[in-house]
């Protein structure tokens, strides 16, 4: 072989050589690398684009916080329903009891009076005559109180009317310790779209307090008509402004006074449920008016058994 035959090999091996190394393969290899490239230049991100994404996170945060307080509200809403409309039957069978049970219980009174008068009159015995004159005292009414506050007040304090006129309640007594469930549904749907809690600024607060405090004495009368009047009332008032949604500072804030009301609340509610009305309803928490009605028919046998008694000794 010639040496012009060697160089042209040796020219050809080389051409070959180069053309791999520029062939599709090598570019790509190149493309990969620059695609690698670029994804990890996109991943390091822009300051632009760091502070979108804590801005969204803080958003959604904001968002999750609002339906944290709404859910709060709703919940203490319903709380409040049920102390008042607990309160409300609490308030009504004391009215009812001391209406419908006073002259049984005064009558019991008088009946004890009269048999322990009898006892001391047949034994003589200054035991007994001292326990007489103690039964005559709890009845006899303190003298000239009557009298002296012209039928606001007696012996055993402020008669109902008066007392119902002090407290801004109906002169007239209820008719039921429980309202009808139509009141009670009527009711209580017109405390969640109207309570006061739900307003976000002093004047609409200061409104829903004027109407809900004549939302609750309709209810503690039972007076079905007077609550569907409101209701139309409510619905044909100023429409409340749209909310917007609070800072987050704010809605910590909300939380903090939601949490506040319920333990008031809550010792509101403990409070009606360890008074002796309060005890005696939750005997009968379905029927509390039947319960009025069992302890009226009790209270009838005692009369019945102690003018017995009282008959035997004077007879």
């Amino acid at each position: 072989m010639t040496n012009s035959h060697a160089e042209n090999a040796q020219d050809g091996r080389a051409g070959g050589t180069a053309g791999q190394d520029a062939g599709p393969g090598t570019d790509g290899h190149d493309a990969g690398t620059a695609g690698r490239t670029a994804g990890t230049a996109g991943h390091g991100g822009s300051p632009a684009g760091d502070a979108a994404a804590e801005q969204a996170d803080r958003d959604a945060a904001t968002r999750r916080l609002a339906k944290a307080v709404l859910a709060a509200e709703q919940a203490l809403i319903e709380f409040e329903i049920a102390v008042e409309t607990f309160r409300v039957e609490v308030e009504n069978f004391s009215r009812l009891h001391h209406q419908r049970l006073g002259p049984m219980y005064a009558r019991l009174d008088e009946l004890d009076a009269q048999i322990a008068e009898a006892v001391a009159a047949r034994t003589g015995a200054p035991e007994d005559i001292r326990k007489a004159q103690e039964a005559r005292a709890s009845v006899l009414p303190m003298p000239d109180v009557e009298e002296l506050f012209h039928g606001w007040m007696g012996s055993d304090g402020l008669f109902p009317e008066a007392q119902a006129m002090l407290t801004e309640q109906s002169v007239r007594p209820p008719q039921k310790v429980r309202p009808s469930e139509e009141a009670r549904r009527v009711y209580r749907d017109l405390v969640r779209r109207a309570h006061p809690d739900l307003a976000r600024d002093d004047a609409e607060r200061e409104r829903r307090d004027a109407f809900i405090a004549r939302v609750n004495a309709a209810y503690a009368a039972g007076d079905e008509a007077a609550l569907r009047q409101l209701t139309q009332e409510w619905e044909a008032g100023p429409v409340p402004a749209e909310e917007r949604l609070s800072a987050s500072e704010e809605l910590y804030a909300r939380l903090e006074w939601l949490a506040e009301r319920k333990e008031l609340l809550a010792a509101v509610a403990a409070e009606l449920e360890e008074s002796a009305i309060g005890a005696m309803i939750k005997m009968a928490p379905q029927d509390p008016d039947a319960l009025l009605d069992e302890i009226a028919e009790k209270l009838l046998a005692d009369v019945a058994e102690r003018e017995a008694y009282l008959a035997q000794l004077v007879g």
